[in-house]
């Protein structure tokens, strides 16, 4: 009985973690360092993690206990559309950016770190107690950094970005 719980569970979770790309914890899907990619925010350039696959995009930076002033991560979807983000697993603050595909910020937040799940709390319970976080317009592109970081620096929703969009395309997703 307790295994048919965990398979549901288990199965819960996965359907939960692919209607919404997470803040999740996990493995990395490749045992590689992290692609990285510099991008400029308001005249400072960080160095992100890319999030090219599902399995990237859905750990994200969840479990990730700090980030240097000029880190975080690119996520880089297949297509523009509406996409939302939560904070499942995160044990950090992280300021988030939807971005167009033309590189124009359409969105910006600050997230803050959620309690992690209660011992008592089933996946179903912790995933729906989690606040969202939508983009306002479709984004093709979504970068987290430090919490304070967008504001400090002046970006927010028009906001145009120096991304290299065209290499940036040519990257496997």
């Amino acid at each position: 009985m307790f295994r048919l719980q965990r398979t549901i569970t288990l199965l819960v979770s996965a359907v939960l973690a692919c209607s919404l790309w997470a803040c999740a914890p996990g493995e990395s899907s490749s045992p590689t360092e992290p692609v990285l990619e510099d991008v400029v925010l308001g005249g400072e350039t960080f160095h992100l993690r890319l999030a090219l696959t599902d399995a990237q995009r859905q750990k994200g930076l969840g479990g990730v206990a700090a980030l240097p002033p000029d880190g975080g991560m690119l996520f880089i979807f297949p297509d523009a559309a509406p996409r939302s983000f939560w904070m499942y697993g995160c044990v950090i603050d992280l300021d988030i950016a939807y971005v167009s595909p033309l590189g124009r910020v359409v969105s910006v937040y600050t997230m803050p770190k959620e309690a992690p799940q209660g011992a008592g709390e089933s996946v179903a319970e912790y995933s729906a107690r989690l606040p969202r976080y939508p983009s306002v317009s479709p984004a093709r592109y979504v970068i987290e950094v430090p919490p304070g970081s967008l504001a400090r620096l002046g970006v927010k929703a028009g906001t145009m970005l120096e991304l290299d969009r065209e290499r940036l395309k040519t990257l496997p997703h």
